[in-house]
């Protein structure tokens, strides 16, 4: 349940006038009274000998009681109080006791005998508004200080009550939520997300990586975007306005937004804190290029390597190191977005969607420590759109698995910090990413476990022991997986190319968290092959000594529970 205290105005028969109305877009449906400050209010939407005139008269009253010149020149109190979307539609009765609630927490109508008159108009079955005059019937004035968050701790109140969705508190850091017209605008236009949401998304992907105010306007011309700079008189540049071209008012003039009006951080002041603090340490051109087939994909490795040393810092740093680095984590997560290719760019999309409200918290970052990761969202938008397929596909996969744990690190840092919609919206992140990586990983690790399944008996038995040793704990687990051949041939790998695969897998594991892993043998494939720096697409690496005879390919996606019957017993006959 989301209440919204909206701002005070002077005109009550005008706001009675809209919400009796149609509405913007005709949204309101049967408007009528479900309560009032006597109970006995008359109603224009159910009674046709009363006007709203009539309404307006008696909520007005208490005006009367001062002089003309005490009386406040904005006396109208207005409040929107919202289901949520999956909240079941409450009755009239509910909405009535839901309102004399949020009027009583509020100071509004405190339930001493002399409190506002007001009057709770219901058009819609999710929500209602509630109209309040600002003085007393004893002529003095209400104690609503501080209304908006009163009403909040009310609407968590009746959430338990009622059996509602239970909201996560918020601190204040969340950006501006779309107003019902703008809802309704985009809905009635086929757009999946109002132009508030497309402008915030456009805005973040275009500071991704940034490193000054001619790239960063550039990259909004080049997205489409209309855009207006405010100026001091002395030249100098205070702020910025956008505009989807095709968002019009009724006026046929483009709708702008402020960038502080599309998110707190999305001020060019805040957004100027990024480059101050980048100094000369972020290369101006980007280090990544397009990876050929057979070599590594750059951007993409800087990324998996940038996110595998902030997980480091997210969990055992200083707050505002770890606020800076879950702030450029967002950046990152804008920037692999943009460049996703096709069978991963909606997971992607959403999963930073959903991490921009984890972006933020009332914990100052500390800005330049984050450099790395910041470096990584550059070097993803200047390397281009990723193939798909091969290297690009493979260290795709690789960097989506880093930034799972990057960001479900966030999500326990939130938590910790009491951060509850932060640490909500990090989770949804993490599940988005999850999906990412399945529809990323199921070639490169299908490459990889075939390969698996033609080591031979000797070498594989070697592999199943160096587990064993090295990770004692987690060594009977991988073995049931089907990901066990594709880590199998990564150690094969690894060992050939020089290093020693114990060490390997001991620094793969050591202060990073694999409980929330679906796959602790996947997560060993990546993080070895970065350790390593081994090829992530490993269709083009020659098998180790093939086995002699047929085998049975099967891909690591499947996860058939017979596949792993005949590993686990498999991994146990190679020690006999």
């Amino acid at each position: 349940m989301i209440p919204q205290i909206h701002k005070q105005g002077s005109n009550t028969l005008g706001l009675l006038h809209y919400l009796y109305g149609e509405g913007t877009h005709e949204e309101h449906v049967d408007p009528h009274l479900v309560a009032s400050f006597d109970g006995m209010s008359p109603d224009p939407g159910r009674d046709a000998s009363v006007t709203k005139k009539d309404l307006q008269e008696l909520l007005d009253q208490p005006l009367h009681l001062l002089p003309a010149d005490q009386r406040p020149d904005k006396h109208v109190w207005h409040c929107s109080v919202r289901a949520a979307p999956d909240d079941p539609i409450l009755t009239d009765e509910q909405w009535a006791d839901i309102a004399r609630r949020i009027v009583a927490a509020t100071g509004i109508d405190p339930h001493d005998g002399a409190g506002c008159r007001w009057a709770a108009v219901r058009h819609a079955d999710d929500h209602i508004h509630i109209v309040a005059t600002l003085v007393r019937e004893d002529g003095r004035r209400p104690d609503h200080h501080r209304s908006g968050k009163r009403a909040q701790a009310e609407a968590r109140l009746i959430e338990k009550d009622l059996g509602l969705h239970r909201v996560a508190p918020g601190d204040g850091t969340a950006a501006q939520r779309p107003t019902s017209a703008e809802l309704h605008k985009a809905k009635r236009q086929g757009r999946e997300r109002t132009a508030r949401e497309e402008l915030r998304e456009t805005v973040r992907r275009a500071v991704a990586g940034a490193t000054s105010e001619s790239e960063f306007f550039n990259r909004l011309a080049a997205a489409g975007l209309l855009i207006r700079k405010r100026a001091a008189p002395s030249g100098d540049l205070l702020g910025y306005k956008v505009a989807l071209p095709d968002d019009r008012n009724k006026d046929s003039e483009p709708v702008f937004y402020p960038g502080a009006r599309l998110a707190p951080d999305l001020s060019l002041p805040r957004i100027r804190e990024r480059w101050s603090a980048d100094g000369d340490e972020i290369s101006s051109t980007g280090t990544a290029g397009r990876a050929t087939p057979n070599s590594p994909s750059p951007a993409r490795r800087r990324t998996a390597s940038a996110a595998w040393t902030a997980i480091t810092v997210v969990e055992h740093g200083d707050d505002a190191l770890a606020a800076a680095h879950i702030a450029a984590a967002g950046e990152v997560l804008d920037a692999l977005a943009k460049t996703s290719a096709a069978h991963t760019r909606r997971e992607l999309r959403d999963a930073a969607f959903a991490f921009e409200r984890a972006s933020r918290s009332h914990v100052r970052a500390e800005r330049g420590h984050d450099r790395a990761l910041r470096q990584a969202a550059r070097d993803l938008v200047h390397g281009g759109p990723a193939l798909g397929r091969g290297e690009d596909g493979a260290t795709t996969a690789m960097a989506i698995d880093m930034l799972f744990f990057l960001i479900t690190a966030t999500a326990h840092w939130h938590a910790k910090k009491g951060h509850a919609q932060q640490a909500a919206a990090a989770r949804q992140a993490a599940e988005h990413l999850r999906s990412a990586y399945q529809a990323a990983a199921a070639q490169p690790l299908a490459v990889l476990y075939q390969r698996g399944r033609r080591l031979n008996r000797p070498l594989l038995q070697k592999q199943t022991a160096l587990l064993r040793a090295a990770l004692p704990e987690l060594a009977e687990p991988i073995l049931a997986e089907p990901g066990w051949y594709a880590l199998a041939t990564t150690i094969a790998d690894a060992e050939a190319a020089g290093h020693d695969p114990a060490t390997l897998l001991s620094d793969a594991v050591e202060r990073r968290e694999l409980e929330t892993a679906d796959s602790v043998s996947e997560v060993l494939v990546w993080r070895l092959r970065r350790l390593a720096d081994l090829a992530a697409d490993a269709s083009g690496v020659p098998d180790h000594r093939p086995a002699k005879g047929p085998s049975t390919v099967l891909p690591a996606a499947s996860r058939h529970a017979s596949s792993g019957r005949r590993r686990g017993e498999e991994a146990a006959g190679n020690t006999r």
